[in-house]
This record gives structure tokens, C-alpha cells and sequence, in this order.
């Protein structure tokens, strides 16, 4: 399995489950991971990506508009998980305020 947060995501879920059941008495379930595709942001104009992986036996490229909106959009929510609603929203209102510097190629 690929060394990403998708995989990492994948195993943290599973271990939240399977100690749940671990203390109720039951029996644990094996874990298996499904890759969900690949998305990278080669700077604010430019963005690649493989959706969906084995999830539906073929992956499908995507480039362009879309990828970006689904890069940006898998970013939210990775902040939003990690921070909360509000700090998430303050942060992207002061971005597009600001048009902070900083690395634009980035990879999830």
C-alpha cells in the first residue's frame, strides 16, 4: 500500500472500529485497503489526478477546472477535520484576502 495520508486515514478508521469491538467481546475484522485515487496540485493553474482507483476497477484521469475543484475541495476537509468549521473558514476568507507567498506544489 501506498505511504499516504489515504492509507494512514484508512487504518486509524479501522482501529477506532475494531477496538469498539475488541471491548465489547467480538471478534476483530481484518482490515483492507481501498484506494480511492490520487490528486496533485503543480501550482495554482495546474492540476492532475487519478479518481477512484479500484474502488470501480479502472481509474479515470483527470486534469484541468475539475481537478482543481476536487483538490481544493479534499484539502478543506482534511483542514476541517483538523480544525473545525470556524477556524477553516477565517483562514480561507484572510487567504483570499491576503494571497499569502507560500509552496503551491503539493501532493495528496
Amino acid at each position: 500500500m501506498p505511504p499516504r495520508a489515504q492509507a494512514a486515514h484508512q487504518q486509524s478508521t479501522h482501529l477506532a472500529k475494531q477496538l469498539r469491538r475488541k471491548l465489547a467481546g467480538q471478534s476483530v475484522e481484518p482490515w483492507h485497503y481501498r484506494d480511492f485515487g490520487s490528486l496533485v496540485s503543480l501550482g495554482q493553474y495546474s492540476t492532475v489526478g487519478s479518481l477512484m482507483g479500484k474502488l470501480v476497477g479502472q481509474s479515470f484521469f483527470v486534469e484541468g477546472y475539475f481537478a482543481r475543484v476536487m483538490y481544493v475541495s479534499l484539502y478543506k476537509m482534511h483542514e476541517y477535520a483538523l480544525h473545525g468549521f470556524v477556524e477553516v473558514a477565517l483562514d480561507t476568507a484572510v487567504r483570499l484576502i491576503t494571497r499569502r507567498t507560500e509552496p503551491h506544489v503539493k501532493l495528496h
